[in-house]
């Protein structure tokens, strides 16, 4: 089962983001690995931009100030067009989405990681005040139950984890916000590993969640 057939409003809406090119950052390179990893929303991005160009066609025109002379201008610059700069041939990570790559800058094989609770390990990759992570959780263990004050993205890299909500396997993208309160635990079989980004803070509910909490804000 697939958190990528899209089952509608926050992941639906964070698709739409992207089609319309309002996504910055990491959460752009989130959903660029996420469909990297999804035929089926590939698809549904490609045809909210054909949707999204009908619309303008559609549009009354609007007139450019000085547009005749800007042109003229361009077609006057006879200087040669900048050299095209190719990429050389990347290699395919068994893990890491090609956009994730790039972003952290090296294989997963070299990433970094640091144990935060046992069966519980992340490599923090924070940009620009956003919250960005790697995490990888062993089989079968699970991350406290939380909510959030603000939205978050979840892609799965490999293995899978199930929450209330759902299940999610390797390419599945998985979106809360403040209205959720979920518990997810690793399948039994595999580790789970995951791209996360956050606007906002995760922050621990039920009764030992919220004691630790506290403990984490008072240092």
């Amino acid at each position: 089962m697939s958190f990528a057939k899209r089952t509608g409003d926050p992941v639906d809406a964070l698709l739409a983001d992207y089609a319309a090119g309002s996504l910055q950052g990491p959460m752009s390179v989130l959903v660029e690995a996420h469909l990297e990893l999804s035929p089926q929303n590939l698809s549904f991005v490609r045809d909210l931009d054909v949707l999204g160009g009908i619309l303008l066609d559609d549009a009354p025109p609007m007139p450019l100030k000085d547009r005749d002379s800007r042109l003229a201008a361009i077609l006057a610059d006879d200087a040669p067009p900048p050299p095209v700069r190719r990429r050389p041939p990347e290699v395919a990570d068994p893990v890491l989405p090609t956009a994730i790559r790039r972003f952290i800058g090296r294989p997963f094989s070299e990433v970094r990681w640091h144990s935060k609770l046992p069966g519980l390990k992340e490599c923090r990759l924070d940009r620009d005040g956003t919250e960005v992570s790697l995490m990888w959780l062993r089989a079968g263990s699970a991350v406290p139950a939380h909510t959030h004050t603000g939205r978050e993205a979840v892609l799965v890299l490999s293995g899978g984890f199930s929450d209330a909500y759902g299940r999610y396997d390797r390419g599945d993208l998985a979106v809360a916000d403040e209205m959720t309160d979920h518990k997810p635990v690793a399948d039994d079989d595999e580790d789970c590993i995951c791209f996360i980004v956050q606007e906002g803070h995760l922050k621990l509910t039920g009764l030992l969640g919220r004691i630790f909490q506290r403990l984490i804000e008072r240092r």
